[in-house]
């Protein structure tokens, strides 16, 4: 992957109501650090990273400035009545040539972020680990043909797509990433927190001791 001709942007505008904590979700505390810096400790060599806040902007810009005093932020001042697409639309305007859109509630392993950021063409990063109220992916020919209500892949929240193909909505990521479907896939360890369930188990995942 071409890191200078791609463009991150991570969307982190909501209120996290489904988990109920009161702040962002990037504002989760993991292993003593929050979820944000964890993200964009992987996106390390990464020159244009943007970041969509809207709810206690001022507590996620203070959190990530204090890392990283390079990112962009946008901001997403309806974010109580508009989806994560309305904040990756704001977001994209004078993107360079690939885009990677990460939602603010995902964690990926570092061996498999590689593998994802070595991936030379557009994909999206689907996973089998367990998630609460998931969107699921059918997949043929190893690539997603179509969401669903249930399946073997989950999509993880991110994907690597051409700026110019995507188009601006209001509500949900995956409803701009629809029609462009299919779209090769690659199958990786990542963990999304929409529950306190899916928080514990998170928790957990990363103190796993492996080696990679």
């Amino acid at each position: 992957m071409d890191k200078k001709n791609t463009t991150i942007i991570i969307c982190c505008a909501g209120m996290g109501t489904r988990l109920g904590i009161g702040t962002p979700k990037a504002l989760l505390n993991i292993n003593n650090k929050p979820l944000i810096i964890h993200q964009l400790e992987l996106l390390k060599d990464f020159e244009d990273i943007r970041i969509v806040v809207g709810f206690q902007a001022d507590k996620v810009i203070e959190t990530v400035k204090k890392y990283r005093k390079d990112i962009m932020f946008v901001f997403n001042y309806d974010f109580e009545n508009t989806g994560p697409a309305a904040s990756l639309s704001k977001a994209m305007k004078n993107s360079r040539k690939y885009i990677i859109s990460m939602d603010g509630d995902v964690l990926i392993k570092s061996y498999d972020f590689e593998k994802f950021i070595n991936y030379k063409e557009e994909c999206l990063v689907v996973t089998e680990e367990k998630s609460d109220e998931a969107i699921f992916v059918d997949v043929e020919n190893n690539k997603a043909i179509q969401f669903n209500l249930n399946n073997r892949y989950i999509w993880s929240g991110i994907v690597k797509i051409e700026s110019q193909r995507l188009k601006n909505r209001n509500d949900y990521i995956y409803k701009m990433i629809e029609p462009l479907l299919p779209l090769p896939i690659i199958n990786l360890r990542t963990k999304e927190v929409n529950t306190q369930e899916d928080y514990e188990r998170l928790v957990d995942w990363l103190n796993i001791n492996d080696k990679n």
